[in-house]
């Protein structure tokens, strides 16, 4: 069998060697002789585009008569036979079609990160709609991706039940580093910055890392390539938060030359409120800017990026608890201890946050085929958390975090003939500081990472209807920690057999260690795009994402403020693998179009936090919940149709469903999102000023697949102890919610526009708790919201 291969082989070769050695080359310019960038060039089975200058190169051509097809839009093609018997040189002046022009159908290939994957992408105008919201709040239109919440302004993205470190997000190519390990902390970007949101469900971009068990999100800012100069300005009011905010931006594009863009936001509300209560201490306050400018040469261009995310986050009253008596009372109870009179003040428990991000670019391109991108990002990321604590230590931060991160990315891409190729090295630099000035034991201590990664993508297109890629990256990394131990937190753990060698030294009840951990990584992704005409498409995908233990699963060792509970890493953790299987079908009719993603993700070490039971210090009595790690399968099915019933009226629906199992344990994985169903009709009339009204129905169902992770403690009932069941286990009830949009575009000055927009969330004021917000335990979520939204275009 071996024999016969190796001579197919041999044949294969002396085939192409023998029969496609001829190179054909050339110029294509106008019967003027001015050249014609971008032309297609087709040679038998062979096609490029003609360079800035016009010249083409097509190689390994076979000998005798071959077809030779030149066209360019509004020009006669040159359609004729050549006979090949050697190298030649065909230059073609083409004739300007001065006929008229007829319908012309134009199929252009997607410019996408991954072709096995379809992407799925938030346009501008739907951004805009959130322009008062946050991005996890955007990226739930998206079927398959929910959020992760504490309170109502701390939302961060679930992708197919995933969230954290398993979903970076990259904002304008710089991935955003803000301790975004924590549940509850929200990503640090202003969506008005966003000009378009892809969302990839798997770990196909390995350019940004190895690491995207659960996806990637892909934000782009607003890029004008054209000679203009124009502006916008989007005012928000809100009911509840009495609040709303402003955004305003400029851009001059050009396509040679000078470029530029500014923005800048600003948001304030106060008290959220939910049907029966105020939501005391859950205002929020954001002042955000943004701005590149950039420089376009023939083959090069230049920028300069900058932005700076400034927030003030009030972290719910009833949700600082002093003791597990506490929790169990606000379960019980369902209504917050603590309810005060509306208020814009933010007081403790609060979070102060501020990024900032700066970047240089340089991109050369040695022709239409062949790029080169360097990319230098600084990163400087300032947390302050803050707790309610007695006298003057009410103002001092109980954590005060400084991460800093510089990264360096070059990238290549050819494409020759029917290949794609990109490869690319990363590294990065980051240092953590914990300031010891707050008095308290930091939850993430301070500690060093060193990281650099290279990769490889390929894609070949086999036909115009059948495409296939893969890619390999390989990753280094180094973590380097200072952290104070106690003794007894040590020994309990069992870190002396394995860890000795970290201690440097000890402090009274504490050992000093430097723990350090170095990881070898591997990565990678392979699949194909099927095209049965132009109306059904067929993406598959395999993916192996590796991904570290983050700096808390590694390291926390504290209370952690904002949800009441003790948190424990474990240096002991292995690094997570998954291996995720993805395939979607995309059906399109004239008025109708489907789609249909199931998926099955199996993670190796899968670290999760798991309530373990309960402990006390100086504050009081609190639930423990502890990083551990077990083998795990998410499984699940994501469809979306759209539904253009007629010029007047279309209909979308999404649905979404994810099952998530320990395997080693034989129970469920907690965190995991409920089945949810949307449903979205919406009517809209040109001719009435381009009037668009949409009604929106919300069903989350009831999670019933959790694991039972219920504690009994002893609490203090009529001056006795009494031992009771702490439910923090159980879901809670389904729920159904409905929302109105509207909007209305009106003509102001030459061509300016005014859009004004009307919108209601929770119309029905509906009471409810959401499954995946940390502060379930203490409140309902927000309540009815008349929103009223003005956008000026000039």
């Amino acid at each position: 069998m071996q024999t016969k291969i190796y001579i197919f082989f041999c044949f294969c070769l002396f085939c192409t060697i023998g029969f496609s050695q001829n190179t054909v080359s050339g110029k294509i310019t106008t019967q003027q002789g001015l050249p014609l960038s971008g032309s297609h060039v087709h040679i038998g089975t062979k096609t490029v585009s003609s360079d800035v200058s016009g010249n083409y190169l097509i190689k390994r051509l076979p000998k005798g008569n071959v077809k030779v097809y030149v066209s360019f839009i509004g020009f006669q093609a040159i359609d004729t036979l050549v006979n090949l018997a050697g190298d030649q040189v065909l230059n073609f002046a083409l004739k300007e079609n001065a006929a008229q022009l007829q319908e012309v159908i134009i199929r252009q290939k997607a410019n996408t990160l991954n072709k096995s994957l379809l992407e799925q992408k938030i346009k501008t105008e739907t951004i805009e709609k959130f322009s008062n919201q946050t991005l996890g709040d955007i990226l739930k239109e998206i079927a398959g991706v929910s959020s992760m919440k504490t309170g109502s302004s701390v939302v961060k993205p679930v992708i197919n039940g995933l969230f954290g470190s398993r979903i970076p997000i990259i904002n304008n190519n710089v991935r955003l580093e803000d301790q975004q390990w924590g549940t509850e902390h929200a990503p640090n970007f202003d969506v008005n910055a966003a000009g378009k949101i892809t969302v990839i469900k798997g770990a196909s971009g390995l350019q940004y890392g190895g690491d995207a068990v659960g996806g990637l999100v892909v934000i782009e800012p607003i890029s004008v390539k054209r000679d203009t100069l124009f502006g916008k300005t989007i005012l928000n009011l809100a009911s509840n938060g009495r609040g709303g905010s402003i955004s305003s931006s400029l851009h001059k594009g050009n396509d040679k030359g000078w470029s530029w863009n500014a923005l800048g936001t600003f948001k304030y509300s106060g008290d959220r409120e939910a049907p029966d209560y105020v939501l005391s201490n859950s205002g929020n306050r954001e002042a955000n800017f943004s701005g590149d400018i950039k420089f376009t040469g023939k083959k090069y261009d230049v920028s300069g990026y900058y932005s700076f995310y400034n927030t003030t986050i009030g972290i719910l009253s009833a949700s600082h608890i002093g003791n597990v008596n506490d929790l169990y009372n606000a379960i019980k109870n369902k209504v917050p201890w603590a309810v005060y009179d509306f208020t814009y003040d933010i007081n403790n428990p609060k979070q102060k946050v501020q990024h900032h991000l700066a970047k240089l670019n340089y991109n050369y391109y040695f022709d239409q085929t062949a790029s080169l991108a360097v990319q230098y990002s600084f990163q400087f990321n300032k947390r302050l958390e803050f707790d309610v604590r007695r006298g003057n230590f009410n103002n001092l931060a109980a954590l005060d975090l400084a991460l800093t991160t510089h990264a360096i990315n070059i990238d290549y891409k050819k494409t020759v003939h029917d290949w794609s190729l990109k490869s690319g090295f990363n590294g990065s630099f980051q240092n953590n500081f914990a300031n010891p000035a707050t008095e308290i034991r930091p939850l993430i201590p301070n500690f060093d990472r060193i990281e650099f990664g290279t990769y490889g993508i390929v894609n070949y297109d086999i036909s115009d209807s059948f495409s296939v890629d893969a890619g390999l990256r390989y990753d280094f990394s180094q973590v380097q920690a200072t952290k104070f131990y106690f003794k007894s937190r040590w020994d309990e753990r069992g870190y002396n057999s394995e860890f000795a060698d970290f201690i440097v030294g000890e402090q009274g009840n504490q050992w000093l260690a430097k723990p350090s951990f170095t990881f070898h990584n591997i990565s990678a992704s392979t699949g194909f795009h099927k095209e049965f005409g132009q109306d059904l498409h067929w993406y598959t995908n395999v993916s192996l994402a590796t991904r570290n233990p983050n700096p808390s699963e590694f390291f926390s060792d504290g209370l952690h403020h904002s949800t009441g509970v003790i948190e424990l890493g474990d240096i002991a953790l292995d690094k997570e693998q998954a291996v995720k299987l993805s395939t979607t079908l995309q059906k399109k009719w004239t008025a109708f179009s489907v789609e249909v993603n199931p998926f099955i993700n199996s993670i190796r070490n899968f670290m999760f936090l798991r309530p373990v039971g309960f402990e006390k210090n100086n504050r009081g009595s609190f639930p423990v919940w502890e990083y551990q790690q077990t083998n795990a399968r998410l499984a699940g099915v994501d469809v979306q149709t759209h539904w253009k019933i007629n010029n007047q009226w279309q209909h979308d629906f999404a649905l979404a469903y994810v099952n998530g199992r320990d395997l080693t344990n034989n129970e469920f994985l907690i965190d995991i999102p409920p089945l949810n169903l949307s449903n979205k009709i919406q009517f809209a009339k040109t001719e009435w000023n381009d009037l668009k009204l949409e009604l929106k129905s919300e069903m989350i169902m009831r999670q019933n697949q959790f694991p039972d992770n219920n504690f009994i403690t002893n609490i203090i009932v009529n001056n006795e102890l009494t031992e009771v069941l702490v439910d923090i286990s159980t879901p809670p009830p389904a729920y159904q919610l409905l929302h109105f949009y509207s909007e209305m575009k009106f003509k102001t000055f030459g061509k300016s526009n005014t859009t004004i927009a009307f919108s209601v969330q929770n119309i029905l004021n509906t009471n409810y708790r959401d499954y995946l917000n940390r502060q379930r335990f203490f409140a309902d979520e927000m309540g009815r919201n008349f929103q009223i939204q003005l956008k000026f275009n000039y």
